[in-house]
């Protein structure tokens, strides 16, 4: 180019692209977005239910946009099964290592169902009271779940029955004349009264006058490993054991 030439422009920057970004690029900085729309999730699907949310009321609480929700989860129910699974997961996962731990510490001649019970329960309220509001949300949304007749029992199963069926094994051991069908409805008497109470409905508080409180889970834990020992040992016809 001589010094008469004209300057060559520089080429135009090319066009923004429409839609949703590439995966790459909306993964920058995804798994804080990721989180933040699970626990906006988790707290309202806890408040109002899986049929009281929509996807754009979770988008506002989470300070995206609806298609983001849509880029991660899907449709709603993918997402509600990314809200129930991220808790379930560590609930789960602590349980059956409690309980395997109590086992091999007490030997087949010394576990007791009061031993297991409490190794089984313990867990899930330590992470109610000690875990923060997401742990709350999501006590009362598996207390929800388990009660709804649509797709509760699909999903309590699918999440929450390979921990349940560990119990049982070890139950049988402690009770090994006992009849599967009573050890099934003794889980199911169990199953609803533990996610009543990690529902912290404030039901027993009314109830009791102020006497009992519902928020107070280190009791509730000591009561209904009690009560499940007991109620366990009425309906497989056993007699009382140690305590």
């Amino acid at each position: 180019m001589t010094d008469a030439d004209p300057p060559v422009p520089a080429a135009p920057p090319a066009p923004a692209r429409r839609g949703r970004p590439p995966k790459t690029k909306a993964a920058g900085g995804g798994a804080d977005t990721r989180e933040s729309i699970l626990n906006a999730a988790e707290a309202l699907f806890s408040q109002h239910g899986f049929y009281g949310v929509t996807i754009r009321e979770v988008a506002r609480e989470a300070g995206v946009d609806t298609a983001l929700v849509h880029y991660y989860f899907g449709a709603k129910r993918g997402l509600f099964d990314s809200v129930f699974l991220r808790r379930a997961e560590v609930w789960n996962n602590d349980r059956v290592a409690a309980i395997d731990r109590y086992a091999r510490e007490a030997g087949p001649d010394g576990m007791t169902l009061e031993g297991l019970f409490d190794a089984f329960l313990r867990p899930p309220f330590q992470w109610s009271m000690k875990g923060g509001p997401g742990w709350k949300h999501y006590a009362a949304l598996v207390a929800q779940t388990n009660a709804n007749p649509a797709f509760g029992g699909e999903t309590m199963a699918r999440y929450f029955d390979p921990a349940i069926r560990r119990l049982i094994e070890l139950i049988k051991q402690v009770l090994p004349e006992a009849r599967e069908v009573d050890l099934y409805w003794a889980y199911h008497n169990l199953s609803g009264a533990l996610t009543l109470t990690l529902g912290e409905t404030g039901r027993l508080d009314r109830l009791s006058g102020g006497l009992c409180r519902s928020g107070d889970l280190d009791s509730a834990c000591d009561y209904m490993v009690r009560f499940a020992a007991a109620g366990f040992r009425a309906v497989c016809n056993a007699p009382a054991g140690p305590r």
